[in-house]
């Protein structure tokens, strides 16, 4: 396993621009909640954000376990005045005439009843300034390129708009690179998921049909022929509209993006029907493979956090609520580092733990998703074993605490199982139709 410790410092530690107790690498929702907590707590906290808020950034729909975070954090009224709430989702099969609703109400626990869904550069400008308000010194427009690492701390090249290339020096490293994975790029250590290669293409739209009264801010997920879509209302009107597919589909494309969407959506005639009248106002974009995880969360000076870490399909949308956790759990593990190194070794294992606990409780659905046991587990809810509020508190994220779900969930993965076996044709088919699927071309986004 490689580890950070083994790269040689680079540069003179003495000659920093500047300096700080822990540097945090990316200013979205992983970056800013650490960068807060810590600096509340007094520490001399540096947060460097690589572009300028209000940026663009796509997941947009939160988990109702996020808003217990919100609550810690401190910042709960300001989500809920840029946000639409979200009581729960809508599935919709091509196989089958009806749609089916969950709503977060009736999970195992019913006290977290709804999320928001909301515009993630407005989300992520309320993070990044709290933790300013809360004492971290946070820089934009600065771009970390490189971290070396030494018995004493870290080096870390950061260049910064309009000054070039400078020099930080930190005694502990926070890594919330995002999608970037600076460290796991750097130390090798990030691997591609090829269980579950993915693609997307999404763009935001107005005038999209919406579901009436308190319904309203379901996402509504389609399943299609090549993966799955996800809409997604806002509070400002607009809709989040975008496709999950295989990336062999998304390499087929022979024609623009904005066309080669606008076949895709076609390809889903129930969203077609509420897309009527609606209208394209922002560029499509396109993004190739992207599920993929760190052999490793942690070392003696850095650790990594949400995308940093890991990625995997934004099918339960996970990925807010994956990166603020993280964060809080980090907090210990950093105050360990810096005060108690004795008791850091203890505490990494813990980070780990709780790092690889999130990703894998989602990923076995999540590779599954599209599977029609699956499916038809989401299209006829059933509660034997209270396998049904069981499944509601892990699409709420309720997968932390002391809720306890986990032999339920036991008992719908043998369900799983015992179903996929009784229509033995059928599931032998479905996985032929995923192995010939999960091909792993270069994905133009052009």
């Amino acid at each position: 396993m490689p580890t950070a410790d083994r790269t040689s410092a680079g540069a003179d530690a003495t000659a920093a621009d500047e300096r700080c107790d822990v540097l945090v690498i990316g200013g979205g929702p992983a970056g800013s909640t650490i960068a807060a907590l810590l600096a509340a707590r007094g520490r001399d906290v540096a947060l460097v954000e690589k572009m300028h808020h209000p940026r663009f950034h796509i997941g947009e729909s939160l988990l109702p376990a996020n808003v217990a975070l919100f609550d810690r954090l401190g910042v709960r009224a300001q989500v809920e005045a840029i946000g639409i709430r979200k009581f729960g989702a809508e599935f919709v099969s091509p196989d089958h005439e009806h749609t089916s609703r969950i709503e977060f109400g009736d999970a195992w626990d019913k006290s977290m009843p709804y999320a928001w869904q909301v515009r993630r550069s407005e989300l992520d400008e309320v993070l990044f300034r709290h933790a300013a308000a809360r004492g971290a010194r946070v820089h934009e427009g600065c771009r970390a390129r490189h971290v070396a690492f030494d018995a004493d701390g870290a080096t870390v090249q950061v260049e910064e708009e309009g000054r070039g290339l400078r020099t930080w020096r930190a005694r502990h490293v926070v890594d919330a690179s995002g999608r970037d994975t600076l460290l796991a790029n750097q130390l090798r250590s990030k691997r591609k998921n090829r269980r579950h290669a993915s693609s997307a293409l999404y763009a935001h739209f107005k005038d999209v049909e919406r579901l009436p009264g308190r319904l309203e801010g379901h996402i509504s997920i389609f399943w299609f022929a090549h993966g799955w879509f996800w809409l997604i209302p806002l509070a400002d009107g607009t809709t989040s509209v975008g496709a999950v597919c295989w990336p062999y589909y998304l390499k087929s494309r022979t024609k623009p993006l904005a066309e080669f969407f606008d076949d895709t959506i076609a390809l889903c005639p129930r969203l077609v029907e509420r897309m009527r009248g609606a209208e394209r106002v922002s560029e499509v974009t396109a993004t190739g493979n992207y599920s993929y995880t760190s052999t490793t969360s942690s070392g003696k000076r850095f650790l990594m956090l949400g995308d940093a870490y890991a990625f995997v399909d934004p099918v339960f949308s996970s990925g807010v609520y994956l990166a603020m956790y993280s964060a809080f759990a980090a907090v210990d593990l950093v105050e360990a580092a810096l005060d108690r190194p004795r008791a850091a070794a203890v505490a990494r294992r813990r980070f780990d733990r709780a790092m690889r606990h999130g990703p894998k409780e989602f990923s076995w659905f999540i590779f599954r998703v599209t599977n029609p046991t699956m499916r038809g587990f989401f299209m006829d809810p059933r509660n034997p074993l209270r396998v049904k509020e069981a499944m509601i508190s892990l699409l709420a994220g309720d997968i932390h605490g002391r809720t306890p779900i986990w032999a339920s969930i036991l008992a719908i993965k043998a369900l799983y199982y015992l179903v996929s076996i009784g229509n033995f044709r059928r599931t032998w088919d479905a996985w032929r139709r995923r192995r010939a699927n999960v091909r792993d071309p270069e994905v133009s986004a052009s």
